[in-house]
């Protein structure tokens, strides 16, 4: 007989050696370990229970979530932080479909993950026989997933891992589906056989090198540009070449815009940020180049009126087939970021790129124009009853700036909005919110990645609609006492909270919590904050306890603006 735990069995017979046998659920976790794995997510159940059993017996750290969505955003913001691909344990059926919207959003957002998920066997699912959580689901995830892939034997689990880590990584990142049905975890090989089955892929992302000729039409592009700008996405923040980028900016002197993950690569106050002068920079510039950023809806697609309609694009982008999805690129520079933005510089060393002192001049006059109007809005706002948004996310930009080393996480419509034009960031890769596809719900998975990979403290703002997506997960962070201090800007409603009702049950804006009360039950620390003051006093002392804690921000139901700053995409019909 064998069993996870013990897999090595004796061949009877008084001729016959002892053969040593292992089993797929030891091929796995024996595979994740030889490509240097040390973090999985997910959630147990069959048949997956075992694997997290050994994975932790085996000095792997396993960390178990409420639920899996939650466990697969927590993989996507791994991978984020790492440039591994980060992974996530499912069940079957139910519980892999629940991981599949976190897949779906690390493939969009180009974060690398690896779903691994148990399924039923395909002689019962393809006729269809109703087996125990019976579905396909290979051929549900290959819609939302960058690649996806089944094993059939246990001597092939070596090398599913392998390519589904290797996609993962290749090329423009993004999620892999592994699907490894329970009869193959149970499968018993000679050990030998399967040791030899493993291995770890040598250099899964290569760096891919610009065309010379390439490096020199955008360097003309930008050396004759009036007003040139240079975006900067979270791809750029995500390739972890922060020097090429800085050096870049700096020696050539253009201008630059951050999108939100990307905050940090320069610190926000830098002089030639055009952060706060985000309008006038997007319409006025003739010449933009796109480092690790795309065209879309976050972009207005490079379409006027947010742009110029002269303006000529540059692209840095690691996917050749980016060029031209929604403008005609002008300059397409295929190649990994670092080492374009290397080539780029020394190609322009000799001061071949010279930017108009009147157009940084512009920018300039209005981003003190827009600092001095921020700053009134943040003083009306320091003093308020009841607490604003502004208030309390001023109370917590004071915070953080005391605690540069902390990790911020954000979601919600005003919270997030909002807070990205308060808080300024200082460091790269230290913002994470709900980046392409605007989706709710990442917000505690991502808080638990960024404190287990990099064991630093988390600052995780949430609107109150946004955390109810995830809001179990306080439990699991207190489970495993991970320094992560929640914030729940708390205006009893889902964008405002003085929505009124034609009948008796609430508004369908309208929600109703006290979450401090809530991780309490879980042994957290709760606080209630209905002051910037009483915010920032919280905050400081549940940082300098590195505990988990909860701070419930009670902000004025009035204070909000329908669905924040995309409310121009939500219809509005006769009557509403």
């Amino acid at each position: 007989m064998t069993d996870a735990a013990n897999p090595e069995t004796v061949r009877e017979g008084a001729e016959d050696a002892p053969t040593p046998l292992t089993d797929g659920i030891h091929l796995v976790v024996d595979a994740l370990k030889l490509n240097g794995v040390q973090n999985l997510y997910g959630v147990v159940g069959i048949p997956i229970t075992d694997l997290a059993r050994l994975a932790q017996r085996e000095g792997l750290r396993y960390i178990g979530f409420r639920h899996e969505s939650d466990a697969g955003h927590a993989a996507a913001a791994a991978g984020f932080l790492t440039k591994k691909p980060g992974i996530c344990l499912t069940v079957s059926a139910p519980g892999f479909l629940n991981g599949l919207v976190a897949l779906a959003n690390a493939t969009t957002n180009c974060f690398p993950m690896v779903q691994i998920s148990g399924s039923s066997e395909r002689h019962l699912v393809d006729l269809q026989r109703g087996d125990y959580e019976e579905m396909d689901q290979l051929a549900a995830a290959r819609p939302f997933a960058k690649a996806a892939y089944r094993v059939h034997r246990a001597e092939d689990i070596g090398r599913g891992i392998a390519r589904a880590l290797r996609t993962a990584a290749a090329g423009r990142p993004g999620g892999v589906y592994l699907d490894i049905p329970a009869a193959v975890l149970g499968e018993v090989i000679d050990a030998e056989k399967g040791a030899a089955s493993l291995w770890r892929p040598v250099d899964p992302a290569p760096r891919q090198l610009p065309e010379p000729a390439a490096v020199d039409r955008a360097i003309d592009l930008l050396a004759n540009a009036e007003r040139p700008l240079v975006v900067l996405g979270k791809g750029a923040a995500y390739a972890q070449a922060d020097a090429p980028i800085r050096e870049f900016i700096e020696t050539t002197g253009v201008p630059y815009l951050p999108m939100s993950m990307a905050k940090g690569l320069l610190p926000d106050d830098h002089p030639q940020s055009a952060a706060t002068a985000r309008s006038l920079a997007l319409r006025r510039a003739d010449v933009v180049m796109l480092v690790g950023a795309r065209l879309n809806w976050l972009l207005g697609h490079g379409e006027a009126p947010q742009w110029s309609p002269d303006a000529k694009f540059v692209q840095v982008d690691i996917a050749a087939a980016e060029m031209d999805s929604n403008q005609p690129i002008a300059a397409p520079l295929v190649g990994d970021v670092g080492s374009v933005m290397e080539a780029l510089t020394e190609r322009s060393k000799p001061g071949r790129i010279s930017v108009p002192s009147r157009w940084r001049e512009e920018l300039a006059a209005r981003t003190e124009q827009n600092v001095a109007k921020m700053a009134k809005r943040l003083e009306a706002a320091r003093t308020a009853s009841p607490m604003k948004f502004m208030g309390a996310l001023q109370a917590v930009r004071d915070v953080l700036a005391e605690n540069p080393q902390t990790y911020l996480v954000n979601e919600g419509a005003n919270t997030l909005d909002l807070a990205r034009s308060a808080i300024g960031m200082s460091s790269p890769r230290h913002r994470l919110d709900s980046g392409t596809w605007g989706v709710m719900g990442i917000g505690m998975g991502y808080a638990i990645a960024a404190a287990v990979e990099t064991g630093e403290p988390v600052v995780a703002l949430e609107g109150d609609s946004a955390f109810g997506f995830s809001g179990m997960e306080v439990e699991t962070i207190c489970r495993y006492r991970l320094p992560v201090v929640t914030l729940v800007f708390n205006n009893s409603g889902v964008y405002r909270g003085d929505g009124a009702s034609p009948t008796d049950d609430p508004a369908p804006t309208a929600l109703k919590a006290r979450h401090d009360v809530m991780i309490e039950a879980f042994g957290g620390k709760g606080y209630r904050a209905t002051t910037p003051a009483e915010v920032a006093a919280a905050l400081r002392e549940a940082l300098a306890a590195r505990i988990p804690a909860l701070i419930d921000c009670m902000i004025d139901p009035s204070d909000g603006t329908e669905s924040g700053r995309i409310a121009h995409l939500n219809p509005k019909g006769i009557g509403n």
